[in-house]
């Protein structure tokens, strides 16, 4: 038997099949990826296939037989689903499809993915990118969150959905692309040469201190 995350592979609650999550960054997916997840699941008899709220496509109840054969026929890149690390970056439609977007969230959340998602930090980190102060991507609910106004973007760190949630604070506002990413890198930086094991970045900001986490990113 594998152990859980290897492979690509989260062992389901049988102790037996495993879910496999293919790497649809930010949830967009073109025709062509959904027709070969959809072959793939009939192909090794799949239990179920499951839309995650990481905006990914699990397919569920897989031998570990077929773990291998699955991927090489997919031929795409897992999802980060478990472990100490950047496991998934969520993003809005922004302004390239929405009405009430102000700023680029799929292009600033395509970046980010591509910088950062599946790195090893101390603890698993999320992050969120709204292009409007309505947050369809939940920003502040995500370690590090992002939304757009007209005049900027704003971040905020801390936020989480798990079992002691929490609403992320603003860290700064008014932000261009480049000042943003910046000020991601920075925070992802800190935490990774600070953070403790298992540690979100919530519970790292409160045993540093609001102020001095503040003037580490900021200062």
């Amino acid at each position: 038997m594998i152990n859980d995350g290897e492979k690509g592979a989260v062992l389901q609650r049988d102790k037996e099949t495993f879910a496999i999550v293919p790497h649809l960054p930010l949830g967009l997916v073109t025709p062509a990826q959904l027709k070969k997840i959809a072959e793939v699941a009939e192909k090794y008899q799949a239990a179920a296939l499951k839309i995650t709220s990481a905006a990914r496509i699990a397919i569920v109840g897989l031998k570990e037989d077929d773990l291998d054969k699955a991927w090489q026929d997919l031929n795409m890149n897992p999802g980060a689903a478990v472990g100490p690390c950047v496991r998934s970056v969520k993003a809005c439609p922004g302004s390239s499809f929405c009405r009430m977007g102000q700023q680029d969230a799929l292009g600033m959340g395509q970046e980010l993915d591509r910088r950062y998602h599946g790195m090893t930090l101390p603890g698993k980190l999320k992050i969120g990118v709204s292009g409007c102060p309505n947050q369809c991507a939940e920003s502040s609910l995500k370690d590090i969150g992002l939304f757009g106004r007209a005049k900027g973007w704003s971040i905020l760190v801390g936020g989480n959905a798990a079992s002691r949630p929490r609403i992320g604070e603003i860290l700064c506002e008014g932000l261009n692309d480049e000042e943003a990413l910046a000020v991601c890198e920075k925070i992802i930086t800190l935490f990774n040469e600070q953070g403790k094991k298992a540690e979100r970045i919530g519970r790292f900001i409160d045993r540093l201190g609001w102020e001095n986490f503040k003037a580490a990113v900021l200062g």
